[in-house]
């Protein structure tokens, strides 16, 4: 086996056992432990983390920030990856500080001449946009350690009944329309609820809470589902523009029924507890859109329609 080789595979090995002795190194290459010696001296030169632990049950150790080992990729995987990349920069925060940048820089600075040439032209002209929304990337990192680890966290959460102090175990972590959301079991309803992260004013471990077990083993695919949530059904008449205008969220699309006349009906499934929510985003479509049913929600818009009236005489 050429070198070259031999130390990427010893790379991938040591990322993989973090705590090794120069013996059990040998033997898995079937190398003496002499070699084994003096390539991981020239691993250590090149920026491997690796150092050696002294006296009885000592070897070798990986500190905590692993090195990957050199990857390979095409041409349109490159491309791929690093608009990928790029596209996190639209939000206003992320849960991994500033290493995105860092790593997306280092990765455009080893592609071909040619490669950089044609991302260079793509530049502004490609782009995955998101809203901007302002939060702190301190409270995002926290949260994000906290779902890696299982722990558990104590936040300041500003709802709509005022701010409250909770102990939350996250179970997940996921962007939509550029705001963060964190599933997360709250200690004090004792279920999983779903948090807003502009809305956490701080957030901090809480090592004094002991984690469930049974939340650490919770898998979250997408969106969390509100199913266990008392339900209500929405339903909207939509005129051509409406539908066309309501196409675009994804919260109503899937459940719109156009007719013959280009306009629709959207009959939608929702928790309860969301119902005025949804109701403020069919009144932004103005008259394109009509809110038939439940009665909650009539009468919440026609409660909004006489507020306009009165502040607009």
């Amino acid at each position: 086996m050429a070198k070259s080789s031999r130390l990427i595979q010893m790379i991938m090995w040591i990322n993989a056992k973090r705590s090794f002795t120069a013996q059990e190194m040998a033997d898995e290459f079937g190398l003496s432990v002499r070699t084994v010696t003096r390539d991981l001296q020239e691993l250590s030169a090149l920026g491997v983390p690796v150092y050696s632990v002294q006296g009885r049950g000592g070897g070798y150790k990986l500190l905590r920030e692993r090195v990957l080992p050199p990857i390979s990729f095409s041409e349109n995987e490159a491309t791929a990856l690093f608009f990928a990349a790029q596209s996190l920069e639209f939000f206003g925060s992320l849960p991994f500080g500033e290493v995105t940048g860092a790593a997306l820089q280092k990765f455009y600075h080893y592609l071909p001449a040619d490669k950089k040439e044609q991302i260079d032209r793509l530049k502004g002209r490609v782009m995955f946009w998101s809203p901007y929304r302002p939060m702190s990337p301190d409270i995002l990192q926290t949260l994000l350690q906290a779902v890696m680890g299982g722990g558990v966290v104590t936040i300041e959460y500003n709802s709509a009944s005022g701010v409250s102090k909770r102990d939350i175990q996250p179970v997940g972590l996921y962007a939509s329309d550029g705001y963060w959301y964190c599933p997360a079991y709250c200690f004090v309803r004792e279920e999983v609820r779903q948090f807003r992260a502009d809305r956490m004013l701080s957030a901090a471990p809480n090592e004094a809470v002991r984690p469930r077990e049974e939340v650490r083993r919770k898998t979250v695919l997408g969106k969390p589902s509100k199913a266990h949530l008392e339900q209500a059904g929405l339903r909207v008449e939509l005129t051509k523009k409406g539908v066309w205008l309501l196409e675009s969220n994804p919260r109503f699309a899937p459940f719109i029924r156009r007719r013959e006349d280009g306009g629709g009906i959207a009959n939608v499934r929702i928790a309860a507890e969301d119902l005025f929510f949804y109701a403020d985003l069919v009144w932004g479509l103005g008259s394109e859109a009509k809110i038939t049913e439940p009665p909650e929600a009539v009468a919440y818009i026609g409660r909004k329609l006489e507020a306009m009236r009165a502040l607009y005489g």
